[in-house]
Parts: structure tokens; sequence; C-alpha cells
């Protein structure tokens, strides 16, 4: 056999060891319960219909996984409404609208019309990426939009929320989608998202050490292939814009609250750094809550969680006053 023969050989066997690798991580992440999906006891409300009602499974495209619940207020006297889509976890692997239901349910409870969205899972039988999903939620905010407005629900802001996964994504959209958004986009929240892909950041799994398992990594993510060499004269970076909310970041980006815990074994913490920097540098209204006894979870810093979703209420009145 051939050194080049060789090196496409091991190529492939890169490629689909982190394939695996990242299903496997990922769907690892979905059941730690987080403190943003598990804070039952402060995102809660007495759920009937003098609170609102709820229309699920509604299609905004003709896949699958197209659908998302539509939380309405029982208030139907106001001249304009807020909107929050709140997005699940799991690892961009697994999990479902449904997931939050209790939270969604809390912000509609609050005055909001609240949406949960899911959006085409990574398996191993097909090609969605972080890039496809994001593309799929920035389809289906006109059409949740223009949904509540035949509810009577006219929308004239919107915020954009969401724990791992479902973070990163509602990022993305706050960051890189928001100037294409029917409605302002006037803030954003979440915990434990990731940010961005710099190849220094993403030692948890190695990546920092192999250019080739860099290169299938990150190609898995941003759904476009990127080479070893790529990796190694950085140009990889352009490919993985899309997918890195920090990078989108400018003057005009909404205020911003978040959560990090400093022990995160499925998403880098370092990555996060980078959006803070990002936020402080643009001079952005933003809260970074580090909790540095706690992984994914957020499980360990019990004090600052309960900090981080006060400061999540207060920045909620600030920038989406119920009137």
């Amino acid at each position: 056999m051939s050194n080049k023969e060789k090196r496409g050989k091991n190529k492939l066997l890169w490629g689909f060891i982190y394939v695996i690798t990242f299903i496997a991580v990922f769907c690892a992440s979905a059941v730690i319960k987080m403190t943003c999906n598990s804070s039952q006891n402060v995102y809660k409300t007495n759920w009937d219909e003098s609170v609102g009602t709820v229309h699920t499974d509604i299609s905004y495209d003709n896949g699958e996984a197209n659908k998302y619940d539509l939380y309405l207020p029982a208030d139907k006297t106001k001249e304009n409404y807020g909107l929050v889509v709140y997005l699940h976890a799991g690892g961009f692997t697994t999990g479902d609208k449904s997931d939050d239901e209790q939270m969604l349910k809390w912000l509609c409870s609050k005055g909001y019309v609240a949406v949960g969205i899911n959006y085409t899972l990574r398996t191993d039988s097909n090609s969605a990426s972080v890039l496809s999903q994001s593309n799929e939620i920035k389809a289906a905010i006109p059409q949740v939009v223009e949904k509540a407005a035949e509810y009577g629900y006219q929308i004239d802001k919107l915020t954009m929320a969401g724990g791992s996964a479902g973070h990163a994504l509602a990022m993305i959209y706050a960051f890189r989608d928001a100037g294409q958004s029917p409605v302002p986009v006037v803030l954003t929240f979440g915990a434990v998202g990731p940010a961005s892909f710099y190849q220094e950041d993403w030692g948890i799994y190695g990546l920092d050490q192999s250019d080739e398992a860099c290169a299938a990594m990150f190609s898995i993510m941003a759904g476009t292939e990127i080479k070893p060499e790529e990796i190694q004269d950085g140009s990889y970076l352009e490919k993985v814009k899309p997918i890195s909310a920090s990078m989108w970041v400018d003057k005009d980006a909404p205020p911003c609250v978040v959560a990090y815990g400093t022990k995160d074994k499925m998403q880098p913490y370092l990555a996060s750094l980078k959006l803070k920097k990002a936020l402080e540098s643009n001079g952005i209204d933003y809260q970074y809550f580090e909790l540095p006894h706690s992984g994914h979870g957020l499980q360990n810093d019990d004090k600052i969680s309960i900090q981080w979703m006060d400061t999540v209420v207060e920045y909620l009145d600030k920038y989406m006053p119920v009137e």
C-alpha cells in the first residue's frame, strides 16, 4: 500500500472515529440534568386555561422534525407581544421541544408568546449539522411570528434562548441572523452553549493535539469538509464561522445573559471566554456567570446558579417589559 493510500485510509478512519465520538459524547450530554432545564423551582407556573393555551406540532417545513409548539397567554388585550424562543438541549443529537414545557409555560405566564422549536437531529445515518440546524431555526422564526399574528398576537420583539445545543443555536440566530429577523432581537440568554470552534479551545476531545481529528470533528459540526491542512494554516476559521456565535458579535448585538461551568467536559469552557471577550470589546450589555465547581450540568454552584436565573428575569423585564 502506498503512502498516499495509507493517508487516505487513515483520514477515513479518523472521520469514522469522530463521527461516532460526536454522537456518543453529545448524546451523553443530553442525559445530564442542567440547571437551565431542571430549575423547576424557579421557572414554574400553575398552568390552566386562565394562564394560556398551547398549540402543538405546528409545521414550519417539510422535514419530520420541522415542528414547533406555540404558547399563547390568556390575555389577548395587548397591542403587541414579546416572543421568547427557547430551544431544547441534547447535544445536537437528541432532545425535543417538549423537554422545555415547564420553561415555556413559565414564560407564557409572564405574558410572553413562547415557542419551542424542533430541528433535525444529527444521527449516524444523516448529514445534519449545527449549520443545517441553525438554518432550520432561521427559517422557522418568520413563520412563528406570522402564526402568532393569525391567532391575534402581534409580535414586536424577540428573545432567543436555550440550553446547551439549543443555547448555541439561539446565540447563532441572535448574533448571525438578527439582521434578517422579522422583528428586532432584543435579548439572548442561556447556558453552556458552544460559542466558537477554535482548535486550541477543544482540548476536551484532544482536538488540539491532532489536525486530522479536529478537521474530522469540525467538518461534522460545520456541515462542510475541512481538511487537516486548513486546520494547520488557520483557514478553517472561515468554514466554522457560520456556526460560531462569538464571531458574529458586533456593536449591534443584543444584550446577553449566559452561564458556563469551568469543569465542563461536554463543551469547552475556553470557548466561552472568546464569547465573553467579544461581548466586552463591542460594548454589549451582558452578564457572564462562571461556575467554578460545575460541569455541563451547572450542578455544584447553587448560589451562582440562582444569581444567573434572577438576572435572566431582570433582563427579560428590562428588555421585553410586559405592558
